[in-house]
């Protein structure tokens, strides 16, 4: 997302309202992004709360203001990936929330079950890229710096996570004509 570049040089001033102002611009992302990662609402809010802390703490030492979202949600990835470190949780990739946002973006694609299901198959690294890419509308190059992987890592990701969902979707999509036409 871009932000208002006067805020954000606000904010790294140490103007506490700038930063507030900012992080709500971001809130419906960081939590998606969160949930997408830790699978559940508290550990999501948590992940947040201290990525927010730890943001707040360090905004002085953004160089580029216009790099504040990336600079946020790196920050927030790591938080989530120490929380699931801490708890030695798997990234379950369940939560409702998340599913019907991303059905409501993409209309075309069938109903939300065949989705989740489909998306739940993919290996977590397809997960996020396709998630950061068609839900956040992120460049490859910010996922890249994100994921900490290289640009065409994050191609490819993209190309064969779009590909499995595709062909999950189909197979889902005569199984339903199968049922539904009993002749």
């Amino acid at each position: 997302m871009e932000h208002d570049l006067s805020i954000v040089k606000q904010a790294i001033a140490g103007q506490k309202e700038a930063f507030e102002q900012l992080l709500v611009l971001e809130e419906e992302k960081l939590y998606y992004t969160a949930l997408s990662y830790v699978g559940q609402k508290e550990d999501a809010l948590d992940a947040i709360q201290e990525a927010a802390c730890k943001a707040y703490l360090t905004v002085h030492q953004l160089k580029n203001p216009a790099f504040f979202s990336t600079w946020l949600f790196r920050i927030l990835i790591h938080e989530c990936y120490r929380l699931l470190k801490k708890g030695k949780k798997m990234i379950p990739y369940e939560e409702r929330e998340l599913l019907e946002r991303l059905h409501d973006l993409e209309q075309v694609i069938g109903n939300p079950i065949d989705l989740a299901e489909a998306i739940q198959q993919l290996n977590h690294s397809q997960q996020m890229a396709l998630l950061l890419f068609y839900y956040h509308d992120l460049p490859i190059k910010e996922i890249s710096d994100m994921m900490k992987k290289p640009e065409n890592t994050i191609k490819t990701y993209l190309h064969r996570g779009k590909k499995q969902l595709k062909r999950q979707l189909e197979r889902s999509a005569m199984f339903n004509e199968k049922v539904s036409d009993p002749t």
